[in-house]
C-alpha cells in the first residue's frame, strides 16, 4: 500500500475504528487451506449472493470453527456435506464441529451460503457515466464485510473465485484465469458470464480480491523471462476504463524492468501473473497478490507514477509472499516496499537520486510526531489503520538502509534473500528478519533492532569538529540531545582538502550523551573542512 494517500485513508476510516480493531486471537488447531468463493454480482445495487467452500485442517480436537463475517445473512452451513446449526453474532459465525474419533489431524469441508447488502470491503460503485463496478478493498480487516474468512494477516490460504456477473463486465482476480463461460440466458434477464480465477500460492484474506467492471485489457507481454516461480516468466497486463486505453502503456512501460530488478535482487516472482488495475480502492495503491489495484483518480489525472508501481510491485515479495504474522510487524511489509521503491530509483536512475529520495524520507520522519511517540514494532496498537504512519513506511525503510550501510551490500542482500526464502508463502516477525541477517553477517544484531525498532524517536545530535594541523588530527565531539536514551551508531564523515580531494571515514559512536573522538589525518592528506553523513546513511537530526 502506498504512503501517498495516508491522510486521506485515515480520515476515511475514522468512523470505522471498531471494525478495524476486531483482531481476535488465532484459533488454535484450525488452519484454513483453501477458500472457494462463488459470488453473484448484480447488474446494479449492493446485494450479493455467495457460497463459500472452506477447506480446513484440524490438528487439535477443536469443537468449533469461528469465521469473521459482518452483518450479512447466513442461510445455511454444512460440515462435510451435512447441514449444521450455527451461532451468529453481528461480526462472527460460530460453526460447531463433531469431535474427531482420535487425536490425528483431519480435513473438513465447511460450506456457508449467505447473502445481503454489502456495505464495505467489496466496493460496488457507479462512475460518472453510470457504469457499475465492484472492487475488493479488504485492508486491513474488511474482507469479513463480504467474505466469510479467518480475517487475520497470519492465516494464509489459496483461493478460487467463481464470479457470475453481467457479460458486459470484465472480471479480474488473484491467480490464473481458468475460464470465462457464457451462461444460458434467462427470460427477462441480461446475459451473464461465469469467470473463474484460482491461485496456487497461499495469501491472507486482505489480499483476496476481485475487480468487476467495464475494463479493457492492455497486454504488457511476458516480462522477467525465466525469473518467475512459474514457467517462462511473468505475464503482465493493465486494465483500465475504455476511454483511458490511449494512456497505455504510459508509466507501465517500466513494469517489466521493475519485476526483473526485484526478481534478480530477491528471488523469482512468486505469483501466476501480475495485473495492474484501475479501481476504486481507497488507497493510492493496494498490493493485492498478483492483481495490484490503483486509485481511479490517479488514472483519471493520468498521474500514475513509476514510484507507486515500484512500491506496490515490491509488495508482491514483501507483504504478500512473506506476510507479517500480525499487524504490529507491519513495517516488514510497508518498510520493505518503501525501501525497495528507492532501490529501484538507485538502479534505474543514479545514486544521487537515491540519496535524495532517502533524504526526503528522513525529513518526513523527523517532522512526524508519531516517530517520537510510538515504536516501529507496535504490538500494543489494536487499530491497524493507526499503523499507517511514518514508522511503518519511512522509518522502516530507513532501518533497512542503515542495516545495509552497517553490514555492507553483499551481506545485506544475502540476508534479505535468506529471510525471504525461509518465510516465502508463509509469515514472519521482526525477530525472524533479525535472526536471518544475524546468521549471514555473523553478528548479534539484536541491539540494533531493539534500538531502532522497539523504542520511539531518533538521535538528535550536535556535532562539532576541530582540525589540529600541528597534531595532524581531527577532534570530533558528538552530543545526543534527545530525551530518550542515547544511541549507538556509526557516523561517517567526509574530509575535504583545499584541492577538492576527499576522504571518507567511519566513526563508531557509543551510546553516551557526549562522545569525543580523535581521528588522525589520513596519510599524506591535510583536510580543510569536515562534513557529516555525506552519503545520507544515518537516521538522525544533525546540528
Amino acid at each position: 500500500m502506498t504512503r501517498y494517500f495516508l491522510l486521506l485513508s485515515i480520515a476515511t476510516f475514522a468512523s470505522a475504528g471498531s471494525l478495524q480493531g476486531q483482531n481476535r486471537s488465532p484459533q488454535r488447531g484450525i488452519d484454513v487451506l483453501h477458500y472457494d468463493f462463488s459470488l453473484t454480482i448484480p447488474d446494479s445495487g449492493r446485494n450479493i449472493e455467495g457460497l463459500a467452500l472452506i477447506t480446513v485442517r484440524r490438528s487439535l480436537p477443536a469443537r468449533h470453527f469461528i469465521l469473521d463475517l459482518v452483518d450479512l445473512h447466513v442461510d445455511t452451513v454444512w460440515v462435510n456435506q451435512r447441514p449444521v446449526g450455527f451461532a451468529r453474532e453481528p461480526d462472527l459465525l460460530d460453526i460447531p464441529l463433531t469431535p474427531s474419533h482420535d487425536s490425528s489431524p483431519d480435513t473438513l469441508l465447511i460450506a456457508v451460503r449467505y447473502q445481503g447488502e454489502v456495505k464495505d470491503g467489496l466496493i460496488i460503485h457507479a462512475d460518472e457515466k453510470g457504469r457499475w463496478y465492484a472492487f475488493g478493498d479488504n485492508w486491513p480487516t474488511r474482507a469479513r464485510c463480504w467474505l466469510p474468512t479467518v480475517d487475520q494477516p497470519g492465516d494464509k490460504a489459496t483461493v478460487t473465485w467463481n464470479i457470475t456477473a453481467p457479460s458486459n463486465r470484465k472480471v479480474v482476480a488473484n491467480g490464473t484465469l481458468v475460464e470465462e463461460k457464457s451462461l444460458p440466458l434467462k427470460s427477462g434477464a441480461s446475459s451473464r458470464t461465469l469467470t473463474r480465477w484460482t491461485t496456487t500460492r497461499p495469501i491472507p484474506p486482505y489480499l483476496m480480491v476481485i475487480a468487476v467492471g467495464t475494463l479493457v485489457k492492455y497486454d504488457l507481454g511476458l516480462t522477467a523471462s525465466g525469473l518467475s516461480e512459474f514457467p517462462n516468466g511473468v505475464q503482465q497486463s493493465v486494465y483500465v476504463v475504455p476511454e483511458l486505453a490511449d494512456y497505455l502503456p504510459g508509466p507501465f512501460k517500466s513494469a517489466g524492468a521493475i519485476v526483473e530488478f526485484y526478481s534478480r535482487t530477491v528471488a523469482p516472482f512468486p505469483y501466476e501473473k501480475l495485473a495492474h488495475v484501475q479501481s476504486f480502492t481507497r488507497y493510492g495503491g493496494m498490493e493485492n497478490a498478483s492483481a495490484i489495484f490503483y486509485a481511479n483518480d490517479l488514472f483519471q489525472r493520468r498521474d500514475v507514477s513509476t514510484g507507486i508501481i515500484a512500491h506496490e510491485t515490491a509488495h508482491q515479495w514483501f507483504g504478500d509472499a512473506v506476510t507479517p504474522q500480525s499487524w504490529g510487524h507491519l513495517w516488514l511489509s510497508e518498510g520493505f516496499a518503501s525501501y525497495f521503491e528507492q532501490l529501484w530509483v538507485e538502479s534505474s536512475t543514479d545514486i544521487p537520486a537515491f540519496r535524495t529520495g532517502m533524504g526526503r524520507l528522513r525529513n518526513e520522519i523527523l517532522r512526524s510526531s508519531v516517530t517520537f511517540s510510538r515504536p516501529v514494532v507496535d504490538t500494543l496498537e489494536t487499530v491497524p489503520m493507526k499503523l499507517l504512519n511514518s514508522n511503518s513506511y519511512q522509518k522502516g525503510a530507513w532501518v533497512l538502509h542503515m542495516l545495509r550501510s552497517m553490514i555492507g551490500d553483499s551481506l545485506f542482500f544475502q540476508g534479505v534473500r535468506s529471510y525471504y526464502r525461509s518465510h516465502r508463502h508463509a509469515t514472519a516477525t521482526t525477530d525472524d528478519l533479525c535472526d536471518e541477517l544475524g546468521k549471514v553477517s555473523k553478528r548479534d544484531l539484536r541491539w540494533f533492532f531493539d534500538q531502532w525498532l522497539r523504542r520511539p524517536g531518533v538521535p538528535e545530535l550536535v556535532v562539532t569538529s576541530k582540525i589540529d594541523h600541528d597534531k595532524q588530527e581531527i577532534v570530533v565531539s558528538v552530543s545526543q540531545d534527545q530525551k530518550s536514551n542515547p544511541y549507538r551508531f556509526p557516523l561517517r564523515i567526509a574530509l575535504l582538502d583545499t584541492a577538492g580531494r576527499s576522504q571518507l571515514m567511519s566513526l563508531q559512536v557509543s551510546a553516551e550523551r557526549t562522545v569525543t573522538l580523535v581521528v588522525p589525518f589520513p596519510a599524506g592528506f591535510r583536510p580543510a573542512t569536515v562534513s557529516y553523513d555525506p552519503n545520507t546513511e544515518l537516521l538522525a537530526s544533525i546540528r
